[in-house]
């Protein structure tokens, strides 16, 4: 085949262990930890709802090394929001929950990270917001934890700090719609596919990070994230 320019490489993401997990599709899903959907002006347990983010979007960062994101343009507001990265293996279509558990390949430490002020100001206006989450380093990630190793992860601390004083702390235990549910909520409005990346939700504690920032995010059972903010690129 001729391409009329070189097609960029594809996107993966280390495996802890050795090897790449090629990424096809970032879902993520919103508000889902009842404490954050209170920080956000919403209460209940609302129908699930989702994003998604350009698959290059992702920031990998190998395990126990410092990544590095260039504080993003347009913005005086960047916020962390760490998360449990589920990594299908296989896809499919309108599955349940017990047939999403079969789809994970692995789980991650990430980061959803918002430029805040751009988000609310679409939401006011309603427009898309995609402005506010799909930006370039948005979906900063640790290594894949194959799911061999780690069993399925139902609960466990997940946390974030930043310059060393915590910022966010809550259970996997406490999602308002758990992996399973999620996957299955997916697949019944896209195909899913080996390689997609889901950002299942974050709980309360989501703030401000300036360049020179460096942050902590830690999920029990799956691993850790290290994070630096950068001065914006020129």
């Amino acid at each position: 085949m001729s391409y009329v320019f070189s097609p960029p490489a594809p996107v993966a993401v280390p495996v802890a262990g050795g090897g790449q997990f090629p990424v096809h599709r970032v879902y993520c899903v919103g508000r889902n930890y009842a404490e954050h959907a209170v920080e956000m002006g919403h209460t209940g347990r609302e129908p699930p709802f989702f994003f998604l983010k350009p698959a290059d979007t992702v920031l990998p960062v190998a395990e126990g090394e410092l990544g590095a994101m260039p504080y993003p343009t347009l913005t005086q507001n960047l916020h962390h929001e760490v998360e449990l990265v589920v990594a299908l293996g296989a896809g499919g279509r309108d599955v349940s929950p017990e047939q999403a558990q079969q789809l994970i390949w692995g789980y991650a430490v990430g980061l959803d990270m918002t430029r805040r002020d751009l988000q609310n100001d679409m939401k006011k206006q309603g427009r898309p917001w995609c402005i506010g989450k799909g930006f370039e380093h948005s979906a900063p990630i640790g290594p894949i934890q194959p799911r061999t190793r780690t069993g399925d992860i139902t609960r466990g601390a997940i946390t974030l700090d930043v310059n060393g004083e915590r910022r966010q702390t809550g259970d996997i235990a406490d999602l308002i719609w758990n992996v399973a549910e999620t996957i299955a909520a997916l697949s019944r409005a896209w195909t899913l596919a080996p390689g997609d990346l889901i950002y299942t939700g974050t709980p309360a504690g989501v703030g401000a990070v300036v360049p020179g920032d460096v942050l902590h995010a830690t999920i029990d059972g799956v691993g850790s994230l290290r994070l630096r903010i950068d001065p914006a690129q020129r």
